[in-house]
Order: structure tokens, then sequence, then C-alpha cells
């Protein structure tokens, strides 16, 4: 099937694109109507992402409003650990719980990588749904959760602030945490490489909590586990985006991993990161998602701004530097796509 619109993924190659291409970190969620709507009739939010009827339907609902040249699986990151027997449940208020979590060595002993086409084929189901439904419109992104931030929802039990539980385990019992990260890195490379053969046309790995680490600590228990991960995937094929909240610090060190791309979030500057890894890597980024709540001339000028600052040439994905707040006025949104798309035209004029 020929896409008719590449333009993602030749600026994950770094190849010439006559403007910069856009997505959304999750673009299809709660700041839409539709989507509400859908979850609604889901029931709640678990039964949404374990439907690919339903996932299918809210994965293309942003691209029916906006002129996105991506689509992004809907899931969640903690699909893994759920198909692991932890319990995956979400408490209003509170985020994702689990209802067995991981508490010594013995519990990291019994898990058992789950089969992508058993436990998880709800999700390669999806995959499969969304893109013959695409029909070739966008490039389809897959996406899992890093090892280390699946073993902190895991290790916490849920959302934490102090990280406690987890960091004591990789300070006092590191071998069981190398333990438990290894067998998340086994299942996170089955789990990219079954929906890469289910369709997806990119993948990204969300390393959310990697930025709580020291850098010693980060190179050890997230980014070895992740470049583990990145051997093991078609990355020629198929490109790969590494994204660490709170990473600017390391990003020579996640470039030499294999990845195609690295994700930056908003306290991280473009041109400052593109003079860092060179030709290595291509961009990702990097909007503050609370711009998106300024009005759209506001947005247009910061728009501006994010482009002037990545320059000419190639390889800069344009996205939010985190995932879009619930409380977004959608009209913000199709104004922020449509500035980038018009303002990066003359950064493209060789192309």
């Amino acid at each position: 099937m020929i896409l008719k619109n590449d333009r993602f993924l030749r600026a994950l190659k770094r190849q010439p694109v006559d403007y910069t291409p856009i997505w959304l970190m999750r673009q299809a969620g709660r700041y839409l109507p539709e989507y509400r709507a859908t979850r609604a009739k889901a029931g709640n939010f678990m039964n949404l992402c374990q439907n690919p009827e339903l996932a299918c339907e809210v994965t293309l609902q942003p691209l029916e409003r906006f002129d996105l040249d991506a689509a992004i699986l809907f899931s969640d990151i903690l699909t893994v650990p759920d198909a692991m027997g932890l319990g995956l449940y979400f408490s209003e208020g509170e985020g994702p719980l689990f209802k067995q979590p991981i508490k010594n060595i013995q519990d990291i002993q019994k898990l058992v990588i789950p089969d992508p086409e058993g436990e998880l084929k709800y999700v390669m189901d999806a995959v499969r749904l969304i893109r013959r439904e695409l029909n070739g419109r966008v490039p389809l992104i897959g996406f899992s959760g890093s090892p280390w931030t699946l073993a902190t929802y895991m290790v916490e039990g849920g959302s934490t602030k102090t990280f406690s539980k987890i960091k004591a385990l990789i300070y006092n019992e590191p071998a069981a945490a190398h333990q438990l990260l290894d067998i998340l890195a086994k299942s996170v490379s089955a789990y990219l490489n079954a929906q890469i053969s289910a369709g997806a046309q990119a993948v990204m790995i969300f390393d959310t909590w990697g930025g709580v680490l020291t850098k010693k600590d980060y190179l050890d228990f997230s980014l070895s586990y992740m470049q583990q991960i990145v051997d093991t995937l078609p990355k020629n094929d198929v490109p790969v985006i590494l994204f660490t909240k709170g990473g600017g610090s390391w990003l020579e060190e996640m470039s030499l991993s294999g990845c195609s791309a690295l994700g930056l979030d908003w306290q991280t500057g473009l041109g400052d990161a593109r003079k860092r890894v060179g030709n290595q890597v291509a961009l990702q980024g990097n909007l503050d998602p609370s711009m998106l709540y300024a009005n759209p001339d506001k947005i247009r000028l910061e728009v501006a701004d994010l482009l002037r600052d990545f320059g000419h040439g190639n390889g800069h994905i344009f996205n939010l530097g985190h995932g879009i707040h619930p409380e977004i006025n959608p009209d913000h949104v199709k104004a922020l796509v449509d500035a980038v798309h018009e303002l990066s035209r003359p950064y493209h004029a060789n192309a």
C-alpha cells in the first residue's frame, strides 16, 4: 500500500521534506469531545484499550479534525505489565494502579514474557485494523513504555512522587532490579516487533521516568535496556524514536543507541540539541504542552520561534514536549498544526 503522506517517515530518516511534519503525543485523548463520547460508550479506559474497534475509532478521530502527519496507536504504556498478571486498573484522580505490584525478588522470578499474539492480541488486532482503515493516509506509530518506566509503576504499585520503592530496589538489590529490567526489555522487544509485524511503520519508546535518575543510574538502569530493545528491532526499515522526559542532559549517549530519532521535552532547546547530536539522529519536539492554553496568535509566534531554533535542513518532527493536556481547546490544536505546516516551508525550500 502506497503512503499518501510519508513526510513523517522521511523526516525520521533525515530525508528532504517540503514542510516539517507534526503529530502530538496523546493526540487521541480527553481534549476531544468525540473521544470522551467513545470512552463513555466503552464504559472505562481499559475496556476502550482492549476493544480493537473502539481503539481504532479513537486513533482516527484526531485525523478527521487536524491535518496531522502520523497516527499513533491508541493504547497504554502499561499493557505489558498488565499482561504479566499484575492487574492494571485506573482509579479516578489516582491514575494507574496495580492489584499485585512487585514486592520482592520472588515476585520478579514469577514474571513471564507475555505472548504478543496471546495476552496482548487485542493490541495487535488494533494495529492491524488501524493500518487497514488508514489505507495509506499517514504512517502508523506503535509504542511501548521503557523497561525503567514500566518497572517504576510495577514496583511502586502506581504513580509516585518520591520513587522510594523503585530506588530502594536499585540501591539495595541491584541484581534483582536488573533481573526485572531484563525480562521487561525482552517483553518490550517482543511487543514492539509484533506491532511492526502487525503494521506499525515506526515505533516509539516512552521513558517517562528516566529523568528522575542520576546520569550513572540512567545509563545502567534505563538507557542500556532501551538500547537492548533497539538492537532487536528492524530499525533500518522501521524508525525508532526514544523519548526520555527530563533526559536533555544525556542526548549524546542516547543518540548512540542506534535509534532513528530522539524526542525532546520542552526544557531542552532544539538548536542546542541539534548542535550536540549533529546528524546522528532526527529530533522530535518540543512545544510546551501548556502553550496550547494560549491564543492562536501566541501559538503561531511560538511555532515560529521553535522552527527558527531548529533552522534549515532535514530531521525535525514537530511535536509537544509531552502529552497534550485534557482541557485544551481543539481549535488551538488546529491553529498549531496549520502554523507548523505553513511556517516551516521556507526551512525546506530546497526539498
